[in-house]
């Protein structure tokens, strides 16, 4: 941030600082004008944000309030806006929960390794939605077997035997939308080629379960 904008963010704090300092301590601005020889219309101005402080008249403040001038004009705190997702590691992959609240669906990002790419079928109960940001993904959905590309999408009921990863050429990103109840993500997977007969078929089951 450009310095003379952390002055002016500092500077417009300033007015909420001087009466939060006064009142913390009990002090009324009758009390403060005595202690410091301000006037009683200045401080009221000072506090109001209708005067512009200069730094002789906050040293005085910080004097008679008995408090470091730092906790006056000190630059505001600029937090570092990375948010660190937690992850961890299932079969070689790494999955990135996407999803705070234990709340369904629930999100996910998966990195998948190239090695990732022999099929083992599963079921269970839920709903899948799966985006694929990168790399190319191999689905197996029962006798279907079908690749997805960057910004291709399929959904389908995980109780029917499944398999997603790589297709061996190299690692894969996927978003991953689960549900448990088996709740339709109400997105349909399409194709990028719309003359591949067999992607648009399996496309289209992998969608409609």
């Amino acid at each position: 941030m450009p310095i003379e904008h952390i002055v002016a963010a500092t500077l417009d704090q300033l007015p909420s600082r001087l009466r939060k300092a006064r009142e913390k301590r009990s002090v009324t601005l009758t009390d403060l004008a005595g202690r410091t020889g301000i006037s009683l219309s200045t401080l009221s101005r000072l506090e109001s944000g209708q005067r512009r402080a200069t730094i002789e008249l906050v040293l005085l403040i910080a004097m008679a309030l008995e408090i470091p001038l730092a906790d006056l004009v000190a630059a505001p705190s600029v937090q570092d806006p990375r948010v660190q997702l937690p992850h961890i590691r299932v079969e070689g992959r790494t999955v990135v929960p996407l999803t705070r609240q234990n709340t369904e669906p629930r999100a996910f990002k998966l990195v998948i390794p190239a090695t990732e790419a022999t099929p083992a079928l599963r079921t269970h109960t839920g709903y899948e939605w799966l985006y694929v940001l990168s790399g190319t993904m191999r689905l197996r959905l029962g006798p279907h077997d079908i690749e997805l590309g960057p910004g291709e999408v399929a959904e389908f009921p995980t109780e029917q035997p499944h398999w997603f990863g790589s297709t061996g050429r190299g690692p894969v990103e996927v978003l991953s939308l689960f549900g448990s109840q088996g709740e339709m993500m109400h997105v349909r997977a399409h194709t990028r080629r719309a003359g591949d007969a067999s992607r648009s078929d399996a496309g289209s089951a992998s969608a409609d379960g």
